[in-house]
């Protein structure tokens, strides 16, 4: 009879990972972790470690994937230094409820609590009790158990509020021989919708006069956005998307309002406001969706609230809902698409002018310069198809794709929004990079030159491994947005937000991008059609007259009264 096979724990990892339907794992080598490193090497054929260059473009490449596929993006990091890196792109999939987990190479066992090199207590630093980092925090310190810890990372990741989870490996517990069997695959809970809240939700829905559907959040899919859309349809009802998930139903589709958040369409601030019912789906109505907690009252709302969301601790957390139902998107679209409607619908008239309201925010205003960014992103809309992944990191720049881009939705099958709702810059390069690595698709990043200049160097990630995307760089010279700020609060007083700025185009041809500078309206689109025919990535600078702050506003516009 032959000896059960021992392999090192690393390799057991690895399986582990491969077992969760994981094929691309995100992140920066350290020895901490050589054993894992070594089984990447021994599964290269099932699994693709992709070298990054810094650990916040890592993380944000894990989260991305998150986002894109809807199962857990894996980053893995050495202690201490790799791990405070990773941190910004944890607490984006904190606030974004995206599923990930993040895997950290630590001190070895026989040296711990001694302030080992590099060592830091992980549990005090990321653990629950931070309130916007992970969801969970263990250390595995047994080899035979780390199908138990993986496994239970992913069902924490996906399960309720999905988010991320930070798994701690010594390295001699990674170095040890062991036997032991990857569990399988991790599936999210369904859980059952509620009947008697969905039919007190329905009650409502027929008695309201001025309802709206607020969509967002994590756990979204093309079959919930399907069924989201044949529900809207069904009852007429208008749809906005919560901040920076513009992508939960189709922008095209008769029944959009437009996206709730940074930069609102004052029009559709102020029919929230006037509202009677608000069915918000998913969003958890924080800080940035509701207008800095103006749109809805808190802790009791103007507006009748059924608030639905997957995690039971959300919900009445903020405000106090009318109707609070616990449910994945999934399922609740489902049964909200087979409720009967209505035979009479006041609310028509309110549906069609939230839809035009929508429409008539995306007619341009004259803000002058020699670059017209609306027409800009008038262009790439016009460009690419429906299955272009566009991404994007913070600042006043994404103002102009969050106003005058149309998502498709998932509704025709693809995601096609990665942007950090926790306002995280860096987000954009990485974040299009990975979508690229994973899904094969066409992507477009929209940056700034502050934005850009936080994870630039993941362009060389790209090169290495092939993937293609179109960076299209606006440069004002600035911290835009933090200039808006200044000159609204203390006018003319300009502090520590004007740039120095590379060339961008000369950088990007030395990562091995093609790199082009547009600094008039027409040469944009000759530009971005011969990106899109290359093969390679392409960098275009667009110059931005930095006195153009905004989508609705110059500089100096922001200025307080005196």
């Amino acid at each position: 009879m032959n000896a059960p096979i021992k392999k090192l724990g690393g390799h057991c990892l690895v399986d582990c990972l491969i077992a969760q339907g994981v094929r691309h794992v995100f992140g920066v080598p350290g020895e901490s972790y050589l054993a894992a490193l070594d089984g990447f090497h021994a599964r290269a054929d099932q699994i693709r470690f992709i070298t990054c260059r810094h650990e916040g473009g890592a993380a944000y490449m894990a989260e991305a994937a998150g986002k894109l596929t809807g199962r857990p993006g894996v980053c893995f990091v050495t202690r201490g230094p790799g791990a405070s890196n990773a941190a910004v792109g944890l607490h984006t999939a904190f606030q974004d409820s995206t599923p990930m987990v993040l895997l950290v190479g630590d001190v070895g066992r026989d040296v711990r609590d001694r302030e080992a090199f590099q060592e830091v207590d992980f549990s005090a630093m990321f653990g629950p009790a931070t309130r916007g980092m992970a969801k969970r925090v263990e250390r595995v310190d047994e080899a035979r158990r780390i199908p138990e810890y993986v496994a239970r990372a992913f069902a924490t990741a996906l399960n309720g509020r999905p988010g991320p989870v930070v798994l701690v490996f010594p390295e001699d517990v990674l170095a040890e021989a062991v036997e032991a069997t990857p569990l399988e695959r991790i599936e999210a809970v369904r859980p059952g919708v509620d009947r008697q809240a969905l039919a007190r939700m329905a009650e409502h829905l027929r008695a309201a006069k001025r309802p709206l559907v607020i969509a967002g959040g994590g756990g979204w899919t093309s079959a919930a956005a399907q069924q989201l859309q044949a529900f809207a349809e069904s009852w007429n009802l208008p749809v906005a998307n919560a901040f920076r998930f513009q992508d939960c139903f189709d922008n095209h589709h008769p029944n959009y309002a437009g996206d709730v958040g940074i930069g609102i369409q004052p029009l559709l601030a102020e029919r929230i406001r006037s509202s009677d019912l608000v069915l918000a789906l998913g969003a958890r109505l924080g800080e940035m969706t509701s207008g800095g907690y103006t749109l809805f009252e808190s802790p009791l709302p103007r507006q009748r609230l059924l608030h639905v969301h997957p995690d039971p601790e959300e919900l009445n957390r903020v405000y106090r809902a009318t109707v609070a139902l616990c449910s994945g998107m999934e399922p609740v679209c489902e049964a909200l698409a087979a409720l009967t409607p209505p035979a009479s619908r006041p609310w028509d008239a309110w549906t069609r002018d939230l839809h035009m309201g929508f429409e008539t925010n995306r007619e341009p205003q004259a803000l002058g310069g020699a670059v017209d960014l609306a027409q800009i992103v008038a262009c790439i809309e016009r460009c690419v198809d429906a299955q272009t992944v566009l991404t994007n990191g913070a600042g006043n720049f994404s103002g102009w794709l969050h106003r005058y881009f149309r998502y498709p939705g998932l509704a025709r099958g693809y995601k096609t929004q990665l942007a950090p709702s926790n306002g995280s810059m860096g987000y954009g390069v990485p974040a299009g990079i990975a979508a690229h690595i994973i899904s094969g698709r066409p992507v477009v990043t929209l940056t700034g030159d502050g934005d850009f200049l936080m994870n630039g160097q993941e362009l060389a990630t790209a090169v290495q491994y092939g993937a293609k995307t179109i960076v299209v760089l606006f440069n004002n010279r600035s911290y835009g947005t933090i200039r808006m700020h200044q000159e609204r609060s203390y006018p003319g007083r300009v502090s520590g937000s004007v740039l120095r700025n590379p060339d961008f185009v000369a950088l990007a041809r030395a990562y091995g991008y093609a790199g082009c500078r547009v600094e008039r309206t027409a040469d944009f689109e000759p530009a971005f059609r011969a990106a899109l025919a290359r093969p390679e990535g392409t960098l275009i600078e667009v110059m931005q007259d930095p006195h153009v702050i905004s989508p609705r506003a110059t500089l100096f516009e922001p200025r307080a009264p005196s």
